[in-house]
C-alpha cells in the first residue's frame, strides 16, 4: 500500500484540520484500547510558547478518536526528564484539566507519568536496547500516537515523531542515553511502532525550545513515523537522507524517506530553517 503523508494547511481550526488530514491518510484503521498519546511535553519553561504540544491538540484528538469510538479508553503518556516532573507539566499546560474534564463527561481518558509506572522486561533485542525494561502500558499498546512539534535539535538535527519517543524511557537523567541517541530513539520506534504520527507544525522551532521560531502554517500526518519525519525535514529546507536516524530507522519498516504527498505541496510549504 503507497505510504502518503498529509500535509494540511492550519485554517484556524484545530478540529477540522486534523480531521481532513487524518481522512487524507484514510483514516485510523486499527482504533483499539488502550490507545496511547504521547505528546512533546518537553520542559517546564516553555520559552516560546511552542515548545509544548498545546493541550487544545490533545484535546481535539481525543474528540475526534471518540467519534469513531467513545468507549475507547485513551491514555496521555508522559515521563520525568532533565527539564520536568511530568505531572508538574500536566498540571501547568492544562492536561490535568483535560482529564478532569473528560472524566466527569464519562470518558476513559486519563494521564500517565510513565517514571512512576511498573515496568517489565521484554525481549525487544534492537542496537541498544537489549531486553529493556519498559512501563508496562507500553508493552501493551494497541494504538500509539506519537503527538510531536517541528523543531531542529544538537543531537539528532531534528524533532519529531521519531525523536518525540525519547520521552517514554521512565529514567529522569535521561541524557544517559544521549551519547548513543540515534539507536536510542530508532530502537523506541522499532519497538512501539507508532499507527499514527502527528507534527504541529504551525510554528516550528530552531532549537529544541527556541530561541527563534518560525510560522510554517501547517499539520504533517502520517502513519509512519520515518514518512512523517522525513516530510517535516523537507519543508524545514533539509535533505532527509542526510540525517542519520531517519536513514537508519528507514532500514526497519517505519517508513519512507520519500513518501506520497497528499494535500498541500512540499514546494507551497517550505519555510528555510537554519541547521542546528
Amino acid at each position: 500500500m503507497l505510504d502518503s503523508v498529509a500535509l494540511v494547511k492550519y485554517e484556524n481550526n484545530i478540529e477540522k484540520t486534523l480531521e481532513k488530514g487524518i481522512r487524507l491518510i484514510n483514516g485510523f484503521k486499527s482504533l483499539r484500547s488502550p490507545v496511547i498519546i504521547k505528546p512533546n511535553i518537553c520542559t517546564l519553561e516553555d520559552k516560546t510558547g511552542f515548545s509544548v504540544n498545546d493541550v487544545q491538540i490533545v484535546e481535539n484528538l481525543v474528540k475526534i478518536i471518540l467519534k469513531e469510538n467513545q468507549n475507547l479508553s485513551i491514555k496521555i503518556v508522559e515521563s520525568d526528564s532533565m527539564s520536568k516532573f511530568a505531572d508538574e507539566a500536566f498540571d501547568k499546560f492544562g492536561y490535568r484539566n483535560l482529564e478532569t474534564k473528560m472524566q466527569k463527561s464519562d470518558f476513559d481518558v486519563s494521564l500517565i507519568n510513565l517514571s512512576h509506572s511498573p515496568t517489565v522486561e521484554t525481549e525487544f533485542e534492537g542496537n541498544y536496547f537489549k531486553k529493556p525494561k519498559l512501563p508496562d502500558i507500553l508493552v501493551n499498546t494497541k494504538f500509539f500516537i506519537s503527538l510531536a512539534v517541528a523543531k531542529t535539535h544538537n543531537l539528532t538535527f531534528i524533532t519529531g515523531s521519531i525523536k518525540n519517543l525519547f520521552g517514554l524511557l521512565p529514567r529522569k537523567d535521561q541524557s544517559f542515553y544521549h551519547p548513543n541517541i540515534d539507536d536510542v530513539i530508532v530502537d523506541l520506534n522499532r519497538f512501539i511502532q507508532p499507527n499514527l504520527c502527528i507534527v504541529d507544525a504551525r510554528v516550528g522551532l530552531e532549537g529544541w525550545n527556541g530561541p527563534k521560531s518560525r510560522s510554517i502554517n501547517r499539520f504533517i500526518i502520517g502513519t509512519n513515523p520515518v514518512s512523517t519525519d522525513a516530510i517535516m525535514a523537507k519543508i524545514m529546507g533539509f535533505d532527509p537522507g542526510n540525517i542519520q536516524h531517519l536513514v537508519e530507522a528507514s532500514k526497519y519498516n517505519l517508513g519512507s524517506l520519500n513518501p506520497n504527498v497528499v494535500g498541500k505541496k512540499i514546494e507551497t510549504s517550505r519555510v528555510q530553517f537554519n541547521p542546528p
